[in-house]
């Protein structure tokens, strides 16, 4: 994967070092939906910024998953404690977490978002979706075998859900346009690294394609 801000020698670090490989798509996929709420897709919060066009992607992924009975997960970050003692040393890092309290505005789900009532929901307190939820024994339930990454922040939750992901053995796929990110760079960056090192950074269209009609032979 490219990177214009990367030294012209990456490629050959990279290929040297074994990285950049392609882990490919399994069988039994499930998509989660990464922190696409209210304080981090609306401009207005301090942490937020504008995540229309992944809204936009995430919910042709939704579609998709949809048509082809694919579960959805779709997580969020709230805190139920004063000053956001349940984050632990994240909010003494970022102290704008706090903001994230259940009832307020910014933790609902943003009203854009095409989930069902069916779609699975889970809270969380740290930036990766399965750090102490119920995420991995779902899908280990489920059968899955592919984990489709979207949502925000590239940089935050996203890379680290992906990181996990790939520890628990999952085939950890990020859909490049359904991820958003509060500046390029952290995003671009993000990406790059997580296409070198735990998934696959793919075009949307092609993960809908893979949700709508299953793997292709290789």
């Amino acid at each position: 994967m490219d990177h214009p801000t990367m030294p012209a020698e990456t490629p050959e670090v990279y290929d040297r070092a074994g990285l950049d490989n392609e882990i490919g798509y399994g069988d039994t996929p499930a998509l989660v939906v990464v922190d696409l709420q209210q304080g981090f897709t609306d401009p207005s919060c301090p942490l937020g910024g504008d995540l229309t066009g992944v809204v936009e992607r995430t919910n042709a992924l939704l579609k998709a998953a949809h048509e082809a009975d694919c579960p959805v997960v779709a997580t969020r970050i709230v805190t139920t404690h004063p000053e956001a003692a349940d984050l632990g040393t994240w909010v003494e890092k970022i102290p704008t977490l706090e903001i994230l309290a259940a009832g307020s505005e910014w933790v609902a789900f943003d009203e854009r978002l095409d989930l069902r009532d069916d779609d699975h929901r889970l809270d969380k307190r740290q930036a990766s979706a399965f750090h102490e939820t119920e995420l991995h024994s779902m899908l280990s339930a489920w059968g899955v075998d592919t984990l489709i990454v979207a949502g925000c922040t590239t940089s935050g939750c996203i890379r680290a859900t992906a990181v996990d992901g790939c520890a628990h053995g999952f085939r950890v796929i990020v859909p490049e346009g359904s991820v958003g990110d509060r500046l390029e760079e952290p995003h671009a960056a993000n990406l790059f690294d997580i296409h070198a090192k735990y998934g696959d950074v793919k075009p949307v269209d092609e993960v809908c394609e893979y949700l709508r009609d299953g793997p292709k032979p290789s």
